[in-house]
């Protein structure tokens, strides 16, 4: 019998500190990932360790975040522990990422850790990536391996060169995607929608590209940028999750 148990989040009701399907794996001296919720943590580690003592494979119970975990989120979470040493692989989304420069960096620095995102990073050569954990993908022009990502891919398009930028653009509104957005000001934009319907590409098509990218709100610094392109992707990823749990 495996001396791990995995704690998964299998309902919620009301208020509660993760989602459905949140996971963590626990040993009787370290943890993997967490479910959330403080005295709610705490409490599901130390039942979890008393499996590993006494034998028990699997438990299931519903717990109220009430006074008696020292919390006031009004919900409840139904917990199941089982024996099992790995996390069960949740679905990502592919996030394609074209440009290892300031922006780039700090988009990935920030979309790595989260869960939901399966990252590929294109640049034009090996040394203008920093070392990262995310797969990298080296290409003299990366318009060529657009076309190579999964249909419903997220892309943004982040590079050093306006002509790369317009080229990535054109060969991603001949491929399918789920969005594509673009580092840039509204001059720059402009000036893109009038080249790329030169290309034949349609006005409708031309507004599935989103630019500028990022929350004006927060500025331009690519640290903002990352923040605000991070908080919109995160938020069409949860509503993607709703839409498939409904």
């Amino acid at each position: 019998m495996t001396d791990c148990v995995r704690i998964t989040v299998a309902r919620t009701a009301g208020s509660a500190p993760r989602d459905t399907g949140t996971q963590m794996l626990v040993w009787a001296d370290r943890t993997e990932g967490t479910i959330g919720g403080g005295a709610l943590e705490w409490q599901a580690i130390a039942d979890a360790r008393c499996m590993l003592s006494d034998g028990r494979s699997s438990d299931q119970r519903t717990i109220p975040l009430g006074p008696s975990l020292g919390q006031c989120c009004g919900g409840s979470v139904t917990l199941v522990w089982e024996r099992a040493d790995v996390l069960d692989p949740a679905p990502r989304s592919s996030l394609w990422i074209y440009g290892a420069g300031h922006v780039g960096r700090a988009i990935v620095h920030v979309m790595a850790p989260l869960p939901d995102f399966d990252i590929t990073w294109i640049d034009t050569s090996a040394d203008r990536f920093p070392r990262t954990d995310v797969t990298t993908l080296v290409a003299a022009d990366p318009s060529l391996v657009a076309k190579h990502a999964p249909a419903q891919a997220d892309h943004l398009i982040l590079t050093y060169s306006h002509d790369m930028d317009l080229a990535l653009c054109h060969a991603l509104l001949r491929h399918e995607f789920a969005s594509v957005g673009l580092i840039g000001s509204a001059t720059k934009w402009a000036r893109f929608r009038a080249r790329l319907a030169a290309l034949g590409h349609s006005p409708a098509q031309i507004a599935r590209i989103a630019c500028p990218i990022g929350d004006p709100l927060l500025g331009k610094h690519p640290a903002a940028l990352a923040l605000g392109v991070a908080t919109s992707m995160i938020d069409r990823q949860n509503r993607k999750t709703k839409d498939r749990t409904a």
